[in-house]
């Protein structure tokens, strides 16, 4: 290939090339303008949405606006008309106070106007007084004058004759001292005796503090006592009780006022026998073994009787103790069992009156276990079981209650009555209490003759075991006035004359019948 050729080719390729830059510059810019017209469109459009976005949302804006203006409003009407409300309650109850002042200020005017009449009348009666002091003086010297007789002879005289009339003033009077007493009395003398026969009654020493023990044979007595007595010291020693071991055949005596080391005592006894070895060591092995069996017995006792009443959350040694009262006795009536029914009888009370049931049967449940309690504490049962309770948290209407069921206290609050209530039910009901045939007898036969040496008593009728007597008066001889002193003699001559536990009520009957026939 020539020169010429090859300029031309390239020649060419170059026209090419500037050809193709040109159209190609021109379709660039024919995009571009394209392009340009594309984005003002987007951008017009992008405007003309924004301004309705804009609008739209001024719309919605004002829509929340006028909405929550509205509830605003709605809920300032609602509150001023609350206040306007309370404003007008408040006027009222001002106007009613005003009305109240003045209503009180006019009563102490008129208290005031009743002191200083009051104040005029007592300068009256002291002058009457002593006008009517000198004029008694004038008509005595009158009548010793007329009568004849000096004033000490006139007393005499009037005194013989306005006797009787004196007697029923001071049955009159009495009546009305005793009203007044029992409506503001709060306190009662302790009474140290019903303490001593409560605690230590002699029935109850000579039954119920001992318990006899029965031995395979009289060779194993030798054995308890041990070589110069080591063992029966021991015994006592350890188990804090008396061992009584005399001629008696196939049984031993076991002495204690606290009835569960009395029963320690036994399990501890029976034991040795079973084992055969006798001697120190042993004893204390077995009274150990003894003490824990029936702490475990105790606490089963006081679970068991918390789960049959209804309750929970009682103290272990709370527990601990209703389970002891399983071995005390009252009038042969088992306290454990007692406690039960005086439980259920104070709940059964306190649901039809609408109070606490669970609690009055807690009361109820624990009010005699002060009586599980070792006799050394100081008080009747019902203030030791108070303060033994209180020590382990019990409420103050249940330790008030417990204190005052037998009126160590004064009782205050209708629980502190409900279990009085129960407690003479379960004690008072028939059979339930056991007493010898003899004393009781004697006791009902002196309460009725007491009430029939008076003058003017018809008949007399022990009932209630001895608790009460009714004595019926012949009403010629005795009237209505004079049947109150009458009972108070009766009550006073048996204070005087017998013993006997609890309270005796005298009740004087008079009866006055009119009969008409109709023919």
């Amino acid at each position: 290939m020539n020169t010429e050729t090859i300029l031309a080719s390239a020649l060419s390729l170059i026209v090419g090339g500037v050809i193709a830059y040109i159209v190609a510059m021109g379709k660039v810019k024919n995009l571009q303008a394209e392009s340009e017209r594309e984005a003002e469109e987007i951008v017009k459009k992008a405007k003309d949405r924004s301004h309705e976005i804009k609008r739209d949302a001024k719309r919605e804006a004002k829509e929340i606006v006028n909405e929550e203006r509205a509830a605003l409003d709605k809920e300032y009407q609602k509150r001023t008309q609350s206040l306007q409300d309370q404003e007008r309650g408040l006027t009222k109850k001002e106007v009613a106070l005003d009305q109240k002042i003045e209503a009180k200020d006019r009563e102490m005017d008129q208290l005031k106007d009743k002191e200083r009449e009051l104040e005029k009348e007592k300068h009256s009666a002291i002058a009457e007084r002593e006008r009517l002091k000198l004029k008694q003086e004038e008509i005595s010297e009158k009548l010793e004058k007329v009568a004849a007789m000096t004033k000490e002879e006139a007393k005499e005289q009037l005194i013989s004759v306005m006797e009787e009339e004196a007697k029923v003033d001071a049955a009159k009077r009495i009546r009305i001292v005793e009203d007044e007493a029992n409506e503001e009395s709060e306190k009662r003398a302790k009474r140290i005796l019903g303490i001593a026969l409560q605690r230590f009654a002699g029935e109850y020493v000579a039954e119920q503090t001992i318990t006899s023990v029965e031995l395979p044979g009289d060779e194993i007595k030798g054995r308890l006592i041990g070589r110069e007595g080591r063992n029966i010291r021991a015994f006592e020693q350890i188990c804090g009780v008396d061992l009584i071991i005399d001629d008696t055949p196939g049984m031993v005596v076991i002495s204690s006022f606290n009835v569960v080391r009395k029963q320690v005592a036994k399990m501890t006894i029976e034991k040795l026998i079973a084992d055969g070895r006798i001697h120190p060591a042993k004893i204390e092995e077995f009274h150990d073994k003894s003490k824990h069996e029936m702490e475990m017995r105790l606490r089963e006792l006081g679970e068991k009787a918390q789960m049959e009443i209804g309750i929970h959350g009682l103290h272990p040694e709370v527990l601990k103790m209703l389970g002891a009262l399983n071995y005390r006795t009252s009038y042969m009536q088992n306290q454990y069992q007692h406690s039960l029914e005086v439980g259920f009888l104070c709940g059964a009370m306190a649901a039809e009156l609408g109070m606490n049931v669970k609690q009055a049967r807690r009361a109820g449940l624990l009010h005699d276990i002060g009586k599980a309690i070792d006799a050394s504490a100081e008080g009747s049962h019902a203030v030791v079981g108070a303060d033994f309770i209180k020590k382990y948290g019990e409420d103050p209407d249940i330790v008030h209650a417990v204190r005052a069921h037998h009126e160590d206290v004064k009782p205050e609050t209708v629980l502190a009555h409900l279990v009085m209530a129960a407690d003479a039910l379960s004690g008072a009901r028939p059979g339930v209490r056991k007493f010898l045939k003899e004393s009781y007898v004697s006791r009902v036969t002196d309460i009725e003759n007491i009430a029939n040496s008076f003058e003017g008593v018809n008949r007399s009728y022990a009932i209630s075991a001895g608790r009460e007597i009714r004595v019926l008066v012949e009403n010629d001889k005795v009237d209505d006035d004079a049947t109150i002193m009458l009972s108070r003699d009766i009550a006073k001559k048996i204070e005087e004359e017998m013993s006997y536990p609890g309270t005796i009520k005298v009740s004087v009957i008079r009866e006055t019948r009119a009969v008409g026939i109709a023919k």
